[in-house]
Parts: C-alpha cells; structure tokens; sequence
C-alpha cells in the first residue's frame, strides 16, 4: 500500500477557481451527502472536526485547532489539515493542508452562487471586510468575471487602503454609495450585526453573504432577506445554524418557503429577471470540503 500524499498550500499553482466551481456542480450531482460536526474544548481552546460521506466521492475530515492565545507567541491561532479517504476502500488517499482547503472551498463557493444568481454582465464588484476570505473573494471573482472593477470596504480603513494598494483595486470610504452602485457586493466581516442595509440595495444586484457562521452573526438586515430572492449552498449547514437565516426564520420576518434553494436543486439556482434582487448565503459545510479536497488532488496526482 503506497503512503498517502501530502498536499502543501503550494498546490494551488495547479488549481483554477471555474475548474473548482465545475468540481461542485458534479458533486451536487451524486448522493446527497452525510455530514458530521464535532466539537471539543479546552478552556478557550477549541478543535473542530467537520466530517463528510458522499457516496461515489469518498469521506473526509476536516480538523482545525483553535487557539487564541497562539499569536502573542508568534503562531497562527487556526491551524489543522483535511483526511481524505478513498470511496471504494477507505484508505488515507491524501492529507491536505487545511489553509488551501479554506481558502479555495469558500471563496469557490460564493463564485459559483454568484454564476447561477448574479447578472452575467455585472462589472462593478464591492468586496466588503479586508481579510484572508476579501483576498480570495478578489481572486475567485475575477476568474468568473473578467474585467470586473473591484473596490473593498472594511471598518478599519487603513486595512482596506492596504489591500486595495497591494491589488490595485479602489478603496470604498462610504459604505451605503459602494453599496448602492455594485452590480455585486460580496460581504466578508466577523459582524454579529447586520452592516448591509436592504435599503440600500438596488434592482439587479446580487448580495454574497459570507462571513456569519454563528447563531449570532448576521451581515444583512431583514429588509435585505425580504427584498431579494434568497439562495444557500445548502439547506441543511444554514437554516438552523447560522444567524444570517435562522434569526429572521424565528422572529418570522421571513418564512422557510423564501429560502428558494440550494445547490442540490440546480433547476431552481438561477435568476429570474434582470431586475431582481438576489442572495446568497454562503454556509460552507463538510461536503463542500471533500468536494474541494478531491479536486485538489485530482489535480495534484496529474503531475
């Protein structure tokens, strides 16, 4: 039995963001996956392990340790790797690194939300929150929309003046106006109060939510939820988990029926109208990263 790869960060030389939205279109198109969160503690410490089955595609297991206290000594505070074990027999194909399975997992996902739901001509592109997740919005989003005009917005402005000078994009200083003139506003922040105003929004957008992950965290207001026509990634890693929808389902400022699909109904996943509203809440989820981590290595063992 020959050893299990190991798959550096360095791979994603080898990867492209269309090849990875292809990748999950092909997923969703097997059995519907298994999924399996768990969680232990110590003190502030967390690990985290995100399991996933789908039949014809084989398991992984995503593990991330958290620990706060990691950069006062000069190391990462979320660290961990991807088992991926093979569909017919189980082994260890492959241990991935964990960073590269994010980063490509969830900027791809809001990629292809944003294929199947934004108009295909949209130019104008508002990345808001100036993190790791804004830096792999911008590279994923230009890959789907080629020629696109980028402008990043984050609270601390002198953080959204660093990654606008090291991309070469604009630097949005009032949020409502970069708001109310993308065809696109991809939104990445830690917030647990909405900073996307419905208000603001205007026929035709597409709102990429992305930074919720929590009972407690939202990026939109309700009017937002009730002015677009709503999407996830997946019912089943949203609607009772994260605040973004599991809030406004219980105050009823939405209902279950408003949440249209997800990506297992692709007939449904599109666009009606140019000038409708749309939104996409991007949930992530353990399936999503088997799906990633199988085209990484598929790509990798390629040579």
């Amino acid at each position: 039995m020959s050893a299990p790869d190991f798959i550096p960060f360095e791979a994603q030389a080898k990867l492209d963001w269309l090849g990875l939205t292809r990748a999950f279109e092909e997923g969703h198109r097997l059995p519907k996956a298994e999924i399996a969160d768990s969680f232990l503690y110590r003190g502030e410490d967390t690990l985290l392990n995100r399991a996933a089955w789908i039949d014809g595609l084989g398991l992984a297991v995503k593990s991330a340790t958290v620990f706060p206290g990691n950069p006062a000594k000069g190391l990462g505070m979320v660290n961990g790797g991807v088992s991926l074990y093979g569909d017919a027999d189980g082994l260890l194909e492959a241990v991935v690194d964990f960073h590269l399975i994010t980063k490509w997992k969830t900027a791809g996902d809001s990629l292809l939300g944003a294929l199947k739901l934004a108009r295909p001509d949209s130019r104008e592109i508002l990345i808001v929150g100036a993190g790791h997740v804004g830096h792999s919005l911008f590279e994923a989003y230009s890959a789907g929309f080629p020629g696109a005009l980028f402008s990043v917005w984050n609270r601390t402005i002198a953080k959204a003046e660093a990654m606008a000078e090291e991309l070469g994009i604009a630097v949005a200083e009032d949020l409502e106006a970069a708001v109310s003139r993308a065809d696109i506003v991809t939104c990445a922040t830690m917030s647990t109060q909405p900073v996307i105003r419905g208000e603001w929004l205007q026929p035709g957008q597409h709102l990429d939510l992305i930074g919720a992950y929590r009972p407690d965290m939202r990026e939109a207001d309700d009017i937002a939820l009730q002015r677009a026509r709503v999407f996830v990634d997946s019912y089943d890693t949203t609607l009772d988990h994260i605040g973004e929808l599991k809030i406004p389902l219980e105050t009823g400022a939405i209902t279950r029926g408003d949440v249209l699909a997800d990506y297992y109904a692709p007939e449904r996943m599109r666009r009606e109208s140019e000038a409708e509203i749309t939104l996409f809440k991007n949930g992530g989820g353990a399936h999503l990263d088997l799906m990633t981590s199988r085209y990484v290595h598929s790509r990798w063992t390629e040579g």
